[in-house]
């Protein structure tokens, strides 16, 4: 395993009796890469990746995420990153200042970090009238920001979002993604599941699932070259639907 890399994955499987969730699959996820994990619903993203965050065993392969082993060390590799999940993850009858304290705790920060994390994040999201709000009364848009800055109240140095932009409109996805290239610029890995095609155009690397198996991964550029197309969609409708 190389050390060098944020997360490294060989021969990963998953099954569910007779049914193969995630097919064989490898890949290497340099450190500060923005990594995309595409796939349309059903693909087998989002189980694979509950295996890399250590909250789903393999069935087999090897994976190391933070250069802990997934299997042996899953409680180190859950206190080394942060996590968005797919449906959202605060807690709706909480108050944007109390989810971020709840979450702070949960993370071990100290209640003074926690005081001054909780500030920062604030002003940083301009929420200074709605910080004693109800996260539940935001809009959809606003809870998912809320959401992923609380995954970084820890510092991670890698981050894992599952399908962060879904179900919100197209400025505020466009607003979500200067939030990840601000801490990718830091240095930190981002690793992130979509199903939407274009958001492939903002990640240094991307994968393509089907059914299971990654059927593609290099950079944008490279898959549009290589499939002779315009389009991150138009790559994959030629992978998965067989579209020419």
């Amino acid at each position: 395993m190389n050390k060098e890399n944020a997360i490294t994955v060989k021969d990963l499987t998953k099954t569910f009796g007779a049914f193969t969730a995630v097919n064989n699959i490898s890949f290497e996820v340099g450190r500060g890469e923005v990594f995309g994990f595409l796939g349309a619903n059903g693909a087998g993203k989002t189980t694979a990746m509950k295996m890399l965050i250590g909250i789903l065993k393999p069935t087999s392969g090897i994976a190391t995420v933070a250069n802990f082993d997934v299997i042996s060390h899953a409680e180190d590799v859950k206190k080394s990153i942060g996590y968005m999940s797919q449906r959202f993850s605060l807690y709706n009858d909480l108050t944007i200042k109390e989810n971020i304290t709840f979450f702070g705790g949960i993370y071990g920060l100290k209640k003074t970090d926690i005081k001054v994390k909780t500030q920062e994040l604030i002003e940083e999201l301009g929420l200074h009238d709605e910080a004693n709000k109800l996260v539940g009364a935001l809009p959809l848009g606003w809870k998912q920001k809320v959401a992923f800055s609380v995954s970084l109240l820890h510092n991670p140095q890698i981050i894992f979002l599952d399908e962060p932009t879904g179900g919100v409109d197209p400025i505020t996805r466009r607003q979500f993604w200067e939030m990840i290239y601000r801490e990718a610029h830091k240095g930190k890995t981002i690793f992130v599941t979509t199903h939407y095609m274009d958001e492939a155009e903002y990640c240094d690397r991307v994968s393509i699932m089907v059914e299971g198996k990654i059927e593609a991964l290099d950079t944008p550029k490279n898959l549009k070259t290589q499939y002779k197309v315009d389009t991150m969609n138009q790559v994959f409708l030629k992978l998965a639907r067989n579209i020419e």
